[in-house]
């Protein structure tokens, strides 16, 4: 009985009214706090990095007021110079705040190298799908005596015979030395 009087008290309902405020002057202190820590509706624009040098970016970035990281790249693009931005995440345009960090993908300075496959003693169709399939293009295709008509006998680059095994860049002109069939 006595407990209920308190609860309908003058003393516990000041209580809680200054509880309750307290409460609010917190929550509104902590939001307005927020909004001017974490710049709200502060943006600034991302600028096109596409095809920009890489020497250039740390000039660029601390101009903007913009942090970078660099994700290499195994994809070669031709159509833009080595060591330059193929991309990057947030995209041009895109709105972000100051400091951000922006995740670059750069152009390799060329061509990963591969393995030079095994074509010695296989016809020269198969030896053109699998130069292919492994990402080398068909160079030059010679003839010599020797009785395998169509076969590989020789893997020539740049003129000058390899062995299967080696690294070359991808997409290099790999030429063939055929048998023609004659002893």
């Amino acid at each position: 009985m006595q407990f209920l009087r308190f609860l309908f008290s003058k003393m516990f309902m000041k209580q809680l009214l200054y509880i309750g405020l307290t409460m609010v002057l917190v929550f509104m202190g902590i939001s307005e706090g927020l909004k001017v820590i974490t710049n709200h509706n502060e943006y600034q624009k991302v600028p096109n990095l596409k095809g920009v040098p890489l020497y250039s970016i740390p000039d660029i970035m601390v101009e903007q007021n913009l942090r970078f990281e660099i994700i290499d790249s195994t994809k070669f693009v031709t159509t833009l110079p080595p060591l330059s931005i193929i991309s990057h995440l947030p995209a041009a345009n895109s709105e972000v705040k100051k400091n951000r960090k922006i995740y670059l993908t750069v152009n390799p300075s060329g061509y990963r190298e591969i393995t030079v496959p095994n074509l010695i003693q296989i016809t020269k169709r198969n030896a053109e799908s699998i130069l292919k399939a492994v990402g080398f293009n068909l160079g030059r295709i010679s003839y010599k005596d020797n009785i395998g008509k169509g076969m590989v006998l020789e893997i020539q680059y740049q003129g000058k015979r390899i062995e299967p095994g080696i690294l070359l860049p991808k997409t290099s002109a790999i030429d063939l030395v055929l048998g023609n069939g004659k002893r």
